[in-house]
């Protein structure tokens, strides 16, 4: 299966109002926004979108409008993993009817599972659907890490076309490359390492930052596809205390104030996460100042 799904491919939150309910209008709006400005695609209701706090039945929704606003403009893409493979199941048949263009499994948190419980999960769940799948590994949050051994397997398996890699472990992304079919996307799930990774093969960059310097990390990327490494290298040094400033705390509690900073009213992220604190407000507005984002 050979899927594109692009290059900058935003993990987009989600809007709240103030009592916490999901600001389904402002969804349209910032989906549209996006998709305008730099990305290629749209993660839905993943880490950033604060999806372990999210219900069901709001994540299929989330899934509808942001289909309803952007598909066919751009790749629409599903978190529907989690710790339970049945329900992984469940909710990325649900996203399938609603005309979702690929989904996102991020390994199963909290129950810790071996190399093989990692493969028959991801497994089971490629079995369920025909529709393209991203797997997402990120240790620093599931206690997990899907070794390139692994991966391998399940690049064999017909419909799992790529993976987020956040183990931010540059020897592991080496032997990622090394062991999967050379059409298997290697997105980087660290908007600082979008680089070093595109060097050792990667496709692009699943990406926090891309709310607001989408275009920016285009012109990167196409600069270093095209040869211009130089060029690649001096777009990553200017933005990369800015890459690096959004994860000052637990994402996405620093580009929610970004966000709001700019001018787009997001909401507080749900409990247990809280608001940045004035210090952190800060130092990101500095940052943002830096590049004259507001």
């Amino acid at each position: 299966m050979n899927i594109d799904f692009g290059n900058v491919l935003t993990a987009m939150v989600t809007p709240f109002n103030e009592d916490f309910s999901v600001n389904f209008e402002l969804v349209r709006k910032l989906a549209r926004h996006l998709v305008q400005s730099g990305s290629d695609g749209l993660v839905v209701a993943g880490t950033t979108g604060e999806g372990p706090t999210l219900t069901k039945e709001e994540k299929i929704e989330l899934y509808r409008i942001v289909v309803q606003e952007v598909g066919g403009r751009a790749s629409v893409i599903a978190n529907t993993g989690g710790y339970s493979t049945a329900e992984s199941i469940a909710l990325t048949r649900a996203a399938q009817k609603v005309g979702i263009d690929g989904v996102m499994l991020v390994a199963p948190y909290y129950n810790k599972p071996s190399q093989d419980g990692l493969y028959n999960h991801f497994k089971s769940v490629a079995e369920c659907t025909d529709l393209p799948i991203i797997i997402y590994n990120i240790p620093s949050r599931t206690s997990v890490n899907v070794l390139p051994l692994t991966v391998a397997s399940l690049a064999e398996i017909g419909n799992i076309v790529a993976i987020k890699e956040s183990s931010g472990n540059m020897d592991q992304v080496s032997e990622l490359r090394l062991s999967v079919p050379d059409n298997f996307a290697i997105y980087s799930g660290d908007d600082s390492l979008t680089l070093p990774i595109l060097i050792l093969g990667g496709k692009g960059v699943i990406s926090v930052s891309s709310h607001l310097v989408g275009e920016r990390l285009q012109e990167m990327i196409k600069a270093f596809t095209s040869g211009s490494i130089k060029l690649a290298r001096e777009i990553h040094l200017e933005l990369y205390p800015f890459l690096k400033g959004l994860f000052i705390t637990t994402n996405p509690v620093p580009i929610k104030c970004a966000l709001g900073l700019a001018g787009w009213q997001v909401g507080m992220p749900r409990l247990p996460l809280v608001e940045a604190t004035e210090l952190e407000k800060e130092q990101i507005r500095k940052l943002m100042l830096g590049l004259r984002l507001i």
